[in-house]
């Protein structure tokens, strides 16, 4: 990001205003640049003529959002791994603090009626796509006010246009082809992103997901984030290939910097764009990296060293990486960003409060939202003579 030019496009008032508060404050954020101008880094391409554009301007009101959503990501995710320590979130729970300039990236290149479907890691895209951090927290404890109603938990989440984490791995990439196949049959101009891991690009239901999609020319977005680590395995030690963006092999691809958020938002507008027009699916692969272990049950400094999480921190780190190309290009400034940091801290405090004080579910409600619009009926629990009621 060496290159920035930044745009100023601000008069000063009068000098016979009088200096009134208003005025003060007006001139403070009149030092601040509207927008500039990055340089990021190129994808690697395959079966593609052009890539995605190599600059990129960033408004200032853009930059503030992305900063705001990938922190309130981040520190969720903390607050997760305390709460599971705590033992008040059981089960799994799989963290992707370090990945997010991916959920986020990939929200700005789409638009709202887009779909989205992701594997277990799924806390940021469920705030990305629009449920609020309330939610995804009560959820994750199990309580009433989850948005799930307290029955999915970490890895069963879903909101408009978004088909939840799911939790077989792989599984959710020929789902994410059907919702591609919906959106086609639907005459609709939308695209469908089915996202999976590096540890489930092995699998051969992805392959047989590409076939279906490329005959078809169906308007999904395959796209691997490739943390590199399936679970304890890292990529070299579970694939001949470790080129994820050419293994759709007849399906064009793009290999992005999954640690810049403004990479990953260009790569998404480019291959929507290519989606859209009529093309039929393509291939990202982002390469990222998880702070955390595979789940909570992993230290994740076994099989990989703690320099090897600090290297990555130190250099790399998303948020970072956009904190200073904002400061160094005059779009905000560092107390600015500090008293975001202090709001999305407070919000997370508010939601954690609510996601521990929230009753959980009553059980007669266990079988409730089998479907979502039919007439009650019966399910059987436990043993035949536990009936439950299912109400939509």
């Amino acid at each position: 990001s060496s290159m920035m030019t930044a745009h100023c496009s601000l008069s000063l008032p009068g000098s016979s205003d009088p200096p009134t508060l208003a005025s003060r404050v007006l001139v403070a954020s009149r030092n601040f640049a509207n927008d500039a101008t990055f340089e990021i880094k190129k994808c690697d391409l395959h079966r593609l003529e052009e890539g995605p554009p190599v600059t990129t301007v960033l408004t200032r009101e853009d930059g503030l959002k992305y900063y705001r959503m990938m922190q309130t990501v981040r520190r969720m995710e903390l607050k997760a791994d305390q709460l599971y320590k705590q033992k008040i979130i059981r089960g799994f729970c799989h963290l992707c603090d370090g990945q997010e300039a991916c959920c986020v990236g990939l929200e700005a290149g789409i638009n709202p009626t887009d779909h989205l479907i992701t594997a277990y890691r799924a806390h940021g895209f469920t705030f990305t796509r629009g449920l609020s951090v309330r939610e995804i927290l009560a959820e994750l404890t199990g309580r009433k006010g989850g948005c799930a109603k307290g029955k999915g938990g970490s890895m069963h989440m879903y909101a408009k246009n978004f088909y939840g984490g799911n939790g077989i791995v792989g599984a959710q990439v020929p789902l994410g082809a059907g919702i591609a196949l919906a959106c086609k049959y639907n005459g609709k101009d939308e695209v469908c992103l089915t996202l999976y891991g590096d540890g489930a690009a092995n699998q051969g239901q992805i392959f047989e997901a590409y076939n279906m999609a490329a005959l078809w020319k169906l308007p999904c977005i395959f796209i691997c984030e490739n943390n590199r680590y399936g679970m304890g395995t890292s990529v070299e030690r579970a694939a001949a290939s470790t080129d994820y963006y050419k293994r759709g092999d007849f399906i064009p691809g793009l290999r992005v910097d999954g640690m810049d958020i403004l990479c990953v938002r260009e790569a998404t507008r480019f291959a929507a764009a290519y989606c859209r027009s009529g093309k039929g699916p393509i291939l990202m692969e982002l390469q990222t990296y998880r702070y955390h272990g595979h789940s909570m049950s992993d230290p994740g400094v076994s099989y990989r060293t703690r320099e090897e999480i600090q290297e990555v921190r130190s250099k790399s780190d998303p948020i970072m990486l956009l904190k200073d190309r904002m400061v160094n290009s005059n779009l905000a400034s560092v107390e600015e960003l500090k008293e975001i940091d202090v709001e999305v801290r407070k919000e997370i405090e508010d939601a954690a409060q609510f996601a521990t004080a929230d009753p959980e579910p009553p059980l007669e409600e266990l079988g409730y939202h089998i479907y979502s619009s039919d007439p009650p009926f019966e399910v059987r629990g436990a043993n035949q003579w536990i009936k439950f009621k299912s109400v939509s």
